[in-house]
C-alpha cells in the first residue's frame, strides 16, 4: 500500500461509522487522504475518526449526517473544506435495505428505503458540486463524486424491490451527473459491491427470515455464494475497499459515467 497515494485528497464519506465507510476511510488515511467521517450515528463516526488520527497518516474529522437533510449535507461539505482547505472527492455511501415481498411493499418501506438510497444521493452530488464549482477547477486534475450502486443496480430480485429501485437511481446519477458535470471538471463514477459481510447483511439475513424466505440465519448467505456468486465465496469490506480508493486516485482521471462490479462474478455486462 502507497501511503501516498492519496495526498491531496480531502474526502468525505456518508455512512461511514461502520461497515463498508469505516473501512473506506481508514483505507484512504492509510494512504494519506484527509477524510470527513460522516454519519447519522455521530459517536460510530467519532471513533472511527479517532482511529484515524491515531494511526497518525492521514486526518480525520467526524460529522453527524441524516442524508436526507440537505442542510445536514451542506454544513457537511462546508466542515470539510474548512477543516481541510477544500473537498474534492465525495463518496455517497450511506444506504439500508429493508426486504418486503412485492404485495407486501407499504408507503413506510419505499419512502424509507428512496429517502436514504436516492434522494440522500443526490443531495449529496448536488451539495458536493455546488462546493467544488465555487472552489474553482483544480490545475492538473478533475474533482470526483463517487455513488455506492449495488449488483442490483443492474438487477432486480423480487423480496427487495425498493432497494433495487433505489441502486438503479445510483446508476442513473451516475451516468446522467457524468454528463452534467464534467464542464465542471467533475467526474462521477461508483462502484457496485455484491454480498458484504457486514452489519447491513447481517441484519438483511435475519430479515429475510423473517418474511419466510430461508427456515434460518445463515442460510441467505450461504444460498447466494453456492447459487449465485461465480467465486463461491462472500466479499467483506477489505475487498471493496482497493477499488474504491482507485476512484478516488488520479489513476481514475480518465473515467466518468462507470460503474464498476465488484461481485465475484454475480452480474456480468
Amino acid at each position: 500500500m502507497d501511503p501516498n497515494r492519496l495526498n491531496g485528497k480531502n474526502i468525505l464519506i456518508t455512512g461511514a461509522a461502520q461497515g463498508m465507510g469505516a473501512a473506506n476511510a481508514e483505507y484512504f488515511a492509510a494512504q494519506g487522504a484527509n477524510v470527513t467521517v460522516g454519519d447519522i450515528n455521530h459517536d460510530g463516526a467519532k471513533d472511527v475518526a479517532a482511529r484515524i488520527n491515531a494511526a497518525g497518516n492521514g486526518k480525520a474529522i467526524a460529522v453527524r449526517m441524516d442524508v436526507t437533510e440537505r442542510a445536514d449535507h451542506t454544513a457537511a461539505v462546508n466542515a470539510t473544506a474548512e477543516e481541510f482547505g477544500s473537498i474534492n472527492v465525495m463518496l455517497n455511501n450511506a444506504g439500508v435495505n429493508k426486504p418486503r415481498m412485492f404485495l407486501d411493499i407499504d408507503e413506510e418501506n419505499w419512502d424509507m428505503i428512496m429517502n436514504i438510497n436516492a434522494k440522500g444521493m443526490l443531495f449529496g452530488m448536488q451539495e458536493a458540486a455546488k462546493k467544488m464549482i465555487e472552489q474553482g477547477p483544480m490545475t492538473d486534475h478533475p474533482y470526483k463524486i463517487i455513488n455506492v450502486g449495488s449488483i442490483v443496480s443492474r438487477t432486480a430480485f423480487l423480496d427487495v424491490i425498493p432497494y433495487s429501485c433505489s441502486k438503479y437511481c445510483a446508476l442513473a446519477m451516475i451516468i446522467g451527473g457524468a454528463k452534467a458535470l464534467w464542464e465542471h471538471k467533475i467526474t462521477v463514477n461508483g462502484y457496485g459491491p455484491g454480498v458484504v459481510k457486514t452489519e447491513l447483511w447481517e441484519q438483511l439475513d435475519k430479515d429475510l427470515v423473517e418474511i419466510g424466505m430461508f427456515e434460518k440465519e445463515g442460510q441467505s448467505m450461504d444460498h447466494l455464494a453456492q447459487t449465485m456468486i461465480l467465486m463461491k465465496q462472500l466479499s467483506t469490506p477489505d475487498d471493496v475497499k482497493g477499488t474504491a480508493a482507485f476512484l478516488c486516485s488520479d489513476e481514475s482521471d480518465y473515467m466518468t459515467g462507470q460503474l464498476l462490479m465488484i461481485d465475484g462474478g454475480m452480474i456480468m455486462q
